[in-house]
């Protein structure tokens, strides 16, 4: 007689659909921290707290973070084989909070942010002061960029033995930026005291001498550095960030040469809301007043101040960040 098959009869092979799932992730409590010092297709480099500062572990961005951006200066917490040896590969598995952070688009239109360097105290805006001839309207998006991202920017002048930087520098005197001379013939004195014991990020156009001075500043850099060319625009030689530890303490990140600076993420409010006593000023302002002071803002509420007053020469020197904001251009 056939044997009739029921239910208990039937066997089911799990498969993958068959584990149920669940939004709880690992603590990783014994991941160990430090901080990214590179970043190249997928893979990241990490400085381990306490560790040699020369010689970072290779590590991947763990599933679990998603497309969670990682960037050179982050901060971040890693598990695995963090022994750095030749084949090795750790896992990012947590990111800490930002300090600070250095964003860009492409242009004024484009709503993606990039984020160029994180965690960065201070920003070395580097220009040179003749060839390439120097280019206010790129320092001045660097400058809005920096107030707006929590860095404290530094313009460092490079090629002063080809013109006098005097001029160039007198149209941020009332930002109080420092500025500092740093051509190839300058002593390094007054850029090791705004770096050492700091994180410190460098930006510039190709051919400015970016290069060149972090060579300088750190000497087993060996940054590629190029030519410019007969048309005044320098060839990209440094093209991922890069950070370097100094001997006396601290980073310097080297950034890629930059063609265009795009600040589509940031308002008049948000560069005027940087300078306390314009922040107040303000506030008296009409509904929608983009502060340029008339004629487009007649009302506007930073006319107050006298022209010739410290507040007031600020004024004039925050409006031509402003004016900066507005006029999207290839600056390089």
């Amino acid at each position: 007689m056939a044997r009739r098959w029921d239910e208990s009869d039937v066997k089911v092979r799990p498969g993958k659909g068959s584990r149920p799932r669940t939004k709880d992730r690992p603590t990783h409590a014994d991941a160990r921290f430090g901080m990214v010092v590179t970043k190249d297709r997928g893979r990241w480099g990490v400085v381990l707290d306490g560790e040699d500062r020369h010689n970072p572990i290779v590590c991947m961005r763990a599933r679990e973070m998603g497309r969670t951006a990682v960037e050179v200066g982050d901060r971040v917490g890693v598990v695995g084989d963090t022994s750095g040896r030749p084949g090795s590969l750790a896992r990012i598995v947590k990111l800490e909070e930002r300090s600070s952070v250095l964003r860009r688009t492409a242009d004024d239109t484009d709503p993606y942010e990039r984020i160029v360097v994180a965690n960065a105290e201070r920003l070395l805006i580097v220009c040179a002061v003749a060839d390439p001839p120097p280019r206010s309207g790129f320092v001045e998006r660097a400058l809005v960029a920096a107030f707006v991202g929590n860095l404290q920017p530094v313009i460092c002048l490079t090629k002063s033995d080809l013109a006098d930087p005097t001029e160039f520098a007198s149209e941020f005197a009332s930002l109080d930026v420092p500025v500092v001379i740093c051509g190839i013939n300058d002593p390094l004195d007054a850029v090791m005291d705004v770096v050492n014991n700091h994180t410190s990020a460098l930006i510039g156009h190709s051919g400015v001498g970016k290069s060149t001075l972090v060579n300088r500043i750190v000497p087993h850099a060996q940054r590629e550095t190029g030519e410019v060319s007969s048309v005044g625009k320098g060839r990209h030689t440094s093209t991922q960030a890069v950070a370097f530890p100094l001997d006396a303490g601290g980073w310097i990140i080297d950034t890629p040469g930059i063609r265009s600076f795009g600040l589509a993420h940031v308002d008049a409010d948000t560069v005027v809301g940087v300078f306390e006593d314009l922040r107040q000023a303000v506030e008296d302002c009409p509904r929608g007043c983009t502060h340029a002071g008339p004629p487009a803002d007649p009302e506007c509420a930073l006319d107050s101040f006298a022209e010739d007053s410290p507040t007031g020469r600020r004024v004039q020197a925050v409006r031509k960040l402003l004016a900066a904001l507005r006029t999207n251009v290839d600056w390089e």
